[in-house]
């Protein structure tokens, strides 16, 4: 190839790189709009709708991670969609900002555990690892926060309603998939569990899928629309304010 052939290829090639890094730096900025215009976190595929034709998502949104890292906001990943969040570490800078929220009790925190590492569970479920009953309004609560949420129901005697977590529960707590959960090491480091680990002793493989697992059934339209009733209940202590009757725990050798 002559020399002015190779000038000419060197050329159309600085062109075509140009164009594409314009297209990008375009696609940045139109994914930088739609995170901070839309109320909840977007999904890939509705980002890329919206970016000019050629240009890679998966880059648009490797750039905006980079752009933003160490920056007060954040872009951040969560559930398989992205959102905008204020960094963490600046948390303690802010409080006084935001409304402080009600801290759930003893009870709610522990079931709210349960059902995040043992879903998709039921109510029985939750008081036989707990060793202690669990009162309909303490599931109520969490349903409230928007944190757990009714899945279907257990294909068993009385069809009661299996429970799980929601988004919501992840982006709450900087999670991108319920798998990132903290495994038995990760729990015995930060001084939740202490003493040796039994032999034997595993964290149980929780599902947040959409999809209802082979034992349970749908919803009824009805239960939509209506409270559920959940199994155990009896119609009395309804009115509690959500704790439970610790007195009921079981005594277990």
């Amino acid at each position: 190839m002559s020399k002015d052939g190779n000038m000419l290829a060197i050329a159309e090639r600085l062109h075509a790189e140009l164009a594409q890094a314009r297209d990008l730096l375009e696609g940045v900025r139109i994914a930088e709009a739609l995170l901070f215009a839309s109320a909840e976190p977007l999904a890939e595929d509705e980002i890329a709708a919206r970016l000019p034709a050629g240009v890679s998502v998966e880059r648009v949104m490797g750039e905006m991670v980079r752009a933003y890292s160490g920056r007060g906001v954040n872009c951040v990943c969560i559930a398989g969609r992205w959102a905008l969040r204020t960094a963490h570490d600046l948390s303690d800078v802010l409080v006084r900002e935001v409304q402080e929220p009600r801290k759930l009790s003893r009870a709610a925190m522990e079931t709210l555990a349960i059902i995040a590492y043992h879903q998709p569970v039921t109510r029985a479920e939750i008081e036989e690892i707990r060793g202690v009953s669990t009162s309909k309004g303490t599931l109520d609560t969490l349903i409230e926060t928007g944190w757990v949420r009714l899945r279907g129901r257990r294909r068993s005697p009385g069809r009661p309603v299996t429970y799980g977590t929601t988004p919501n529960f992840l982006d709450h707590f900087g999670l991108e998939q319920i798998d990132d959960l903290p495994g038995l090491e990760e729990l015995k480091g930060a001084g939740f569990i202490e003493g040796r680990i039994p032999p034997g002793m595993s964290i149980p493989s929780p599902s947040d899928a959409e999809s209802l697992r082979e034992d349970e059934d749908p919803l009824d339209d009805s239960d939509l629309f209506m409270p559920l009733p959940i199994e155990g209940d009896d119609g009395e202590g309804d009115a509690d304010d959500g704790e439970d009757e610790e007195d009921t725990r079981d005594e277990r050798g």
